[in-house]
């Protein structure tokens, strides 16, 4: 990112084909999942790509085939695009982990645009209380925290440990609290563990430090290999820790009986489903989930991303294209 690599183009308006809707957007969360895209952790798909999947705005072109949305209906766009649909996976209702599936910003321009294209049954209708700058943070850093959270299987009264603190997290926070969790989150910066406070959290330490007590559970969202270990050391017999991005920097070697032993779990998430999705959206409502974002136009992408890389964002940056602003 500190090289700029993201150029500003007048691309002719996408065109809906069949059963997919055309957007235009009011604004684009910025995920960590897009460095990766950017800065090649992940392998390239398609290139040139237009990143971003936390994506609100309005329905204003239709293709043929759709009938769940009108014009002018409020939606999102997230990371997964599509899937077949016919696997095993996606008949046992883990299309998360369809071989087949595509994913917004990836395999198809997403939403660092005015207007994107999605595939009508893969978008979300938008709950009325949530302005298009605090629904975009939901689209991703929300939907992939919560299933986070799912795999922790904690209830109320949970010690749950974080590690690192920023856009999915610091929405995972509300959803945890309202849930009845106690929250201890260790996270780099001092901007960071001061949200992370003021959210609620029971405790509040450095990136790898453990927390006080043995926890029931803990969430990674720092794509650090060297924070497994004293995340795992923070587990109390039986406890579970699941990895929550994308990508992870190399785990280093770590010792049976230390890290794993008392029937310690240690599990990822991939991706989402679109029941996430939609059970996020209503619980964020009823709570309601609150997102701290950032705006930046649409021609500060760039600056945007380094500065999440940098850990200089406070929750999320969002982007607005100039049409909106």
């Amino acid at each position: 990112m500190e090289n700029s690599p993201l150029h500003l183009l007048v691309l002719p308006p996408p065109e809906p084909g069949a059963g997919e809707i055309r957007v235009r957007i009011r604004a684009c969360g910025v995920c960590r999942t897009d460095l990766h895209v950017i800065e090649g952790d992940l392998p390239s798909r398609k290139l040139p790509i237009v990143p971003g999947h936390q994506v609100v705005g309005v329905v204003d072109q239709k293709g043929r085939l759709t009938s769940k949305f009108k014009k002018g209906d409020r939606v999102g766009i997230a990371w997964l695009r599509s899937t077949c649909g016919q696997c095993e996976d996606c008949r046992r209702g883990n299309e998360n982990l369809c071989e087949m599936s595509r994913y917004t910003g990836y395999d198809a321009d997403g939403g660092y645009a005015e207007y994107a294209v999605v595939p009508e049954p893969y978008a979300y209708r938008i709950p009325d209380r949530f302005k298009e700058d605090e629904a975009a943070p939901l689209l991703c850093a929300g939907i992939i925290g919560f299933r986070a959270f799912k795999r922790c299987d904690v209830g109320p009264g949970a010690r749950l440990g974080l590690f690192g603190f920023g856009s999915s997290a610091h929405i995972t926070i509300q959803v945890a609290r309202h849930l009845e969790c106690e929250v201890y989150v260790s996270t780099r910066g001092a901007k960071h563990r001061k949200l992370a406070s003021d959210l609620g959290a029971r405790w509040v330490g450095e990136a790898d430090e453990i927390p006080p007590v043995k926890l029931d559970a803990a969430i990674l969202f720092a794509p650090v290999g060297n924070l497994v270990p004293p995340a795992l050391r923070s587990l109390g017999k039986g406890g579970r820790l699941v990895s929550a991005g994308i990508h992870l920097t190399t785990i280093p070697e770590m010792t049976y009986k230390e890290h794993f032993f008392h029937e310690k779990v240690f599990t990822s998430v991939e991706s989402n489903t679109r029941r996430d999705g939609e059970e996020l959206l209503t619980l964020a409502a009823k709570i309601p989930v609150r997102a701290r974002v950032e705006i930046f136009p649409l021609d500060e992408a760039n600056r945007a991303l380094l500065l999440l890389k940098q850990g200089a964002i406070e929750g999320t940056a969002v982007l607005v294209p100039s049409s909106n602003s």
